[in-house]
């Protein structure tokens, strides 16, 4: 608790006193306890499987009283992996936000009681009123303690929480219904579990597609990282060429894939760089024909790094060919015109905007019009016209904000059951711009609105 915020160690405290208040204060009698206790394993096997199933919450709030629904919730809370420290202060938060809005969910639905929980509609009033408890409840609490733990401004952090989880809570509250319905039906508990099992599945496949982003994620942090070794300048360079393509992509009219394809291009574009000598890299002075023959290899370096891992298939091109030029003056193969893969053009574009208008030791940043206008000068001759001018037009509508957008720490809001948390309002302080990273990006002589390596 000693590296949490102030407000944070008054804050989660009360929010898990609360918690312990609502299941000591609670009557259990006549609670179904083997229906407690059926409901509590499902949710912590689910939660130990990386499948979490947020309707049995809901089940829980339409079957049992108050304390008995909030008690289902615990076990599966305090089980369930969590990302980020401190961990046992995150199992013991995220424990006592599922259950309050759990236990304010059976209250709720008993104050809009609608008979016996196997009878529509006179069901649906109170299932109505449990879900929208549940929601606000839960958003709340995610606000909160994304107010007092992580500094985001109250507007959007409840505004995200809110949001954020309403579509997913529908849903999993009419599922929970479903399966409170089936469960004091004539099939009982094992119709209700069948009624959740697609939910578990639909969850699981989610949780796989997640974690395989995240292992792309990590792949290209550490292969930016193994550049980054020897070449300080770039970490800040790759991401904001990457967003730069990204936009390019976006405003030419590029389907979402191959946006995301362009985005990883611009960010590994200088991958090969790894097999560049650091003296040559960081050199202060001007290169000398062998050094630049030896840099201008760090893109067949960077197409052969990539080869086999199959998510950056899309990349490899522009990655080998992000220095051609359209009259045939570049390298590695002197292509030109359309025999430059498209997503070469982007990146290229991109990569020597951000090299014009980044600071360097060896020369200030030019203002963004000025680099605009020298890619003007040398668009058809240097530069692909189509990719120069969509950049224009999204600098011109939009502007242009060098700060980097870096990985952050994990939330300390864990993703609830009914949803993802989003954080919103973040403010990312600007990359202050290396030093003493040599100049091996420094111009040689050629004209073109960019050095001679970005």
């Amino acid at each position: 608790m000693r590296e949490l915020p102030p407000a944070a160690r008054v804050y989660l405290p009360v929010v898990v006193l609360s918690s312990c208040g609502a299941l000591v204060t609670a009557p259990y009698d006549g609670v179904p306890w083997v229906t407690a206790a059926l409901l509590a394993s499902l949710y912590l096997a689910g939660e130990l499987a990386g499948a979490p199933l947020p309707p049995v919450l809901f089940a829980a709030a339409m079957l049992l009283p108050p304390g008995a629904a909030a008690l289902v919730a615990v076990p599966g809370a305090l089980g369930a992996p969590v990302r980020g420290e401190p961990r046992g202060v995150r199992r013991v938060w995220h424990a006592a936000q599922l259950s309050l809005a759990a236990y304010a969910a059976a209250r709720a639905r008993g104050l809009l009681d609608g008979g016996p929980p196997d009878r529509l509609p006179g069901l649906l009033l109170p299932a109505a009123g449990a879900a929208l408890v549940f929601w606000l409840v839960s958003a709340a609490l995610t606000g909160g303690v994304l107010i007092a733990a992580e500094g985001v401004p109250a507007v959007p952090a409840w505004r995200d929480a809110l949001l954020g989880s309403l579509a997913p809570h529908l849903t999993y509250a009419l599922v929970g219904l479903l399966a409170a319905v089936l469960w004091q039906g004539p099939f009982g508990s094992l119709a209700a579990v069948l009624a959740l099992l697609p939910t578990h599945i639909a969850r699981w496949v989610a949780g796989q597609a997640q974690r395989e982003r995240a292992t792309h994620q990590a792949t290209v942090r550490a292969l930016v990282q193994a550049v980054e070794i020897k070449d300080r300048y770039t970490r800040g360079h790759s991401e904001r060429v990457g967003r730069a393509s990204a936009l390019i992509a976006r405003e030419i009219g590029l389907p979402a894939e191959r946006v995301e394809a362009l985005r990883l291009a611009g960010i590994l574009h200088d991958i090969g760089k790894i097999g560049v000598p650091t003296r040559v890299l960081r050199k202060d002075g001007p290169l000398t024909p062998e050094e630049r023959r030896i840099i201008e290899l760090h893109p067949g370096y960077g197409h052969d790094i990539v080869r086999g891992i199959e998510f950056l298939d899309d990349a490899r091109s522009a990655i080998l060919h992000h220095h051609e030029r359209m009259d045939g003056s570049g390298y590695p193969h002197g292509l030109a015109g359309d025999a430059i893969p498209s997503s070469a053009r982007v990146v290229a574009v991109a990569d020597a905007f951000d090299a014009m208008t980044s600071a360097r030791t060896y020369q200030p940043a030019r203002e963004v019009g000025e680099a605009l206008g020298e890619l003007r000068r040398c668009s058809g001759r240097h530069f692909d016209p189509e990719m120069v001018e969509a950049l224009v037009r999204i600098v011109d509508r939009d502007g242009w904000n060098p700060a980097l957008t870096t990985d952050e720490p994990e939330p300390f809001a864990a993703p609830g059951p009914v949803g993802v948390t989003r954080v919103a309002g973040r403010v990312v302080a600007p990359r202050r711009h290396a030093r003493g990273h040599g100049g091996a990006d420094r111009e040689t002589g050629r004209r073109g609105g960019k050095g001679r390596r970005a």
